[in-house]
């Protein structure tokens, strides 16, 4: 399976990757966010030596008991951290990567949904556009068709930062086969290349407990799609529910949890906010 981003070529079966959460943002739900450029600038160089793989940074937090920012801030946000990482990244290819087999430099994943805001800055770079947004349209389908950028499509039910906690379905893999069917075929009806897909689950947005723990569990179903897989785990909120954990920083153990049974299940990519101990734990089961 190959995917495709701007920048590189990555090839599977290999070792899973790991992303690297970067929050430019004020209301992380970790609160590890940062306004600043610099900082953010210094958590991915850090997570970029501990072993990830991609940065995915965004500029505005998923969560749903505020409003979004407005698209000129988001924008104000991203532009000087994609262009300080796209400098640092520049340099950096001239050095040995910190760990065997790590994709390096990392690539850049820009985390938004927003047509506005992917038109302003994938001019710049980026080598994934994370979309949380479910593709209500193929507007960023499009972007990413010209700019040459990879395309995650995570799926959701209705707007993103909006609360969509009553989302119901007789089956969740069902759901995700209709729902990931259809956003492909509209991605290639927009020009994107297929080897320029990625597919996320979305685990918590607008699904139940159960749903959750289903594609846990049935989650080498999407290998029909023949595209790599991004399996969400870190600090989750059905890991609180399971584990009765109300903070998400006591979660990390139940994440790497997550990520030794996604690797059972066939997963790509594990998106996390603790890189040293998912990057130990997937090189370690592995290479077993």
């Amino acid at each position: 399976m190959l995917l495709r981003a701007r920048t590189r070529e990555i090839r599977f079966p290999r070792r899973p990757l790991v992303m690297g959460i970067v929050n430019i943002n004020d209301d992380s739900f970790c609160g590890d966010g940062t306004l600043d450029p610099a900082a953010a600038m210094g958590i991915a160089r850090q997570m970029a030596a501990d072993g990830a793989d991609i940065i995915d940074a965004g500029a505005d937090s998923a969560r749903t008991n505020r409003p979004p920012i407005s698209v000129a801030e988001e924008v104000v946000r991203l532009r000087p951290f994609v262009r300080a990482y796209l400098e640092w990244s520049a340099e950096a290819a001239a050095l040995p990567a910190p760990h065997p087999d790590q994709v390096w430099p990392p690539l850049l994943s820009v985390n938004t949904w927003r047509p506005e805001v992917t038109a302003a800055i994938l001019p710049l770079g980026g080598d994934i556009l994370n979309d949380i947004g479910a593709l209500p349209d193929d507007t960023n389908a499009r972007l990413c068709a010209e700019h040459g950028t990879a395309l995650l499509v995570m799926h959701s039910a209705g707007a993103p930062k909006q609360k969509n906690t009553a989302a119901a379905y007789p089956d969740i893999m069902a759901e995700l086969d209709r729902f990931f069917t259809e956003k492909l075929a509209l991605c290639a009806a927009a020009g994107l290349e297929p080897e320029r897909t990625i597919l996320d689950p979305g685990i918590d947005f607008a699904k139940q407990r159960e749903d959750n723990l289903r594609i846990y569990r049935d989650l080498s179903r999407l290998h029909i799609f023949g595209r790599p897989v991004l399996l969400p785990v870190s600090r989750k909120t059905v890991i609180g529910q399971v584990l009765g954990l109300p903070d998400p920083l006591d979660r990390d153990p139940g994440t790497m949890a997550c990520i030794a049974h996604g690797l059972t299940q066939g997963a790509h990519i594990f998106r996390v906010h603790n890189v040293p101990a998912a990057a130990r734990t997937v090189r370690l089961l592995h290479g077993l």
